[in-house]
């Protein structure tokens, strides 16, 4: 004995589930991706200057004990050179962050703002 089934009922059935799904959607204000894109990088960014200054000032801190309680004058000049390889570091990480700040705005839409 075969058994028939009933597809109008699954239609129907699937038919009321997404119109029920449909109209409980909410609008919401989507960004774009590139919003989106520019928040990511923003976040990222910022945990690298975080990291970056920390890792900054402990090196230095090693540097500048180096510097002072070495007797040797060759390990006193390499601590000095480190030192500002360590500072020219760190500044040029914090000036990428005022040029994504303040320059890049004058080139939003791929066009000049100025």
């Amino acid at each position: 004995m075969k058994h028939h089934r009933n597809y109008g009922k699954y239609l129907y059935t699937a038919f009321l589930v997404f119109t029920l799904i449909a109209c409980n959607v909410q609008p919401v204000m989507a960004a774009t991706i590139w919003d989106k894109a520019s928040e990511i990088m923003k976040d990222v960014y910022n945990q690298i200057i975080l990291i970056s200054t920390i890792a900054a000032v402990v090196t230095a801190s090693v540097a500048l004990l180096l510097m002072n309680f070495s007797k040797s004058g060759k390990t006193v000049d390499e601590s000095r050179a480190w030192l500002k390889r360590i500072i020219i570091t760190w500044a040029i990480l914090n000036g990428l962050g005022f040029i994504m700040a303040y320059i890049t705005p004058f080139f939003a839409g791929g066009q000049w703002n100025g």
